[in-house]
């Protein structure tokens, strides 16, 4: 199965999917949003397959939504949203060990989607960033739910309202990162990960994690339709103009908290 934004293939009993938009850093668009969820839901009824690998193509996993297609109006806020909580959704529940392979950028809602993984493993000189707060947004594809999972709730709000941007290592020591390698040594450390899982009883480590991510699932889809809420006012703020117009301009924001 080949998509035009994401890449599939399967050997075995292991899938890579790749984010297939190179030019743009992999940045999420509403049709690699279509196409995640589509495979994430055919995913769901391929029991054969155990093992899944998320990576990006080129020099990126991902830099996040595409804020070209949101400034150029491509994007429609609601339709993106409902395709961001869908595939979110679906990535979570996901019955299979799934595997972030994270170089290069890992930015916004591309670092939503990694966290959804069960294993976050990243370069050292990966650049790392809940960076919403930077156009003056709010976390989506369940931000809040992961980096609360990961963080501890006062922790996660700290970091989110900061929006820095972490090198692979900074992102290791506070937990956001499972794993870090050198640069260029990711995807053979994650084939050598995938290698140990073929000789681990797999049906019983998918079965832990149905348990427990299928009891978080109802804060999990309240925190999406929060989101989907929280980010439409967003858009209409004075804020979120500005860091729109300081983006494009390639310049610090001037937030006045309107």
């Amino acid at each position: 199965m080949t998509e035009k934004t994401i890449l599939f293939e399967q050997v075995g009993r292991v899938a890579t999917i790749t984010l297939n938009r190179p030019t743009s850093m992999n940045a999420i668009n509403l049709e690699m949003m279509k196409e995640l969820g589509d495979c994430f839901e055919e995913l769901h009824h391929q029991h054969e397959i155990q093992v899944v690998i998320l990576k990006g193509q080129g020099k990126a996993f991902s830099s996040g939504g595409d804020i070209k297609g949101m400034i150029q109006g491509d994007l429609d806020l609601e339709d993106a949203m409902t395709l961001v909580a869908r595939y979110t959704r679906l990535l979570y529940t996901l019955p299979k060990i799934v595997i972030a392979q994270v170089h290069g950028a890992a930015a916004g809602l591309g670092l939503s989607t990694a966290l959804a993984s069960d294993y976050v493993i990243a370069e050292e000189t990966a650049k790392i960033a809940m960076n919403f707060i930077g156009i003056g947004l709010i976390p989506d594809g369940g931000g809040h739910f992961f980096m609360q999972e990961r963080l501890g709730n006062v922790k996660a709000k700290q970091a989110i309202w900061a929006g820095e941007v972490m090198s692979g290592t900074k992102a290791q020591k506070i937990g956001l990162v499972d794993e870090i390698v050198s640069e260029g040594a990711v995807d053979e450390f994650v084939q050598s990960m995938v290698q140990r899982f073929s000789h681990a009883p797999l049906k019983a480590m998918i079965e832990t994690k149905k348990i427990l991510n299928e009891r978080r699932l109802p804060e999990l889809e309240s925190i999406l339709l929060k989101e989907t809420e929280g980010q439409k006012k967003m858009r209409d703020t004075k804020d979120h103009m500005e860091g729109i117009r300081a983006f494009v301009e390639k310049r610090k924001p001037n937030f006045k908290g309107e």
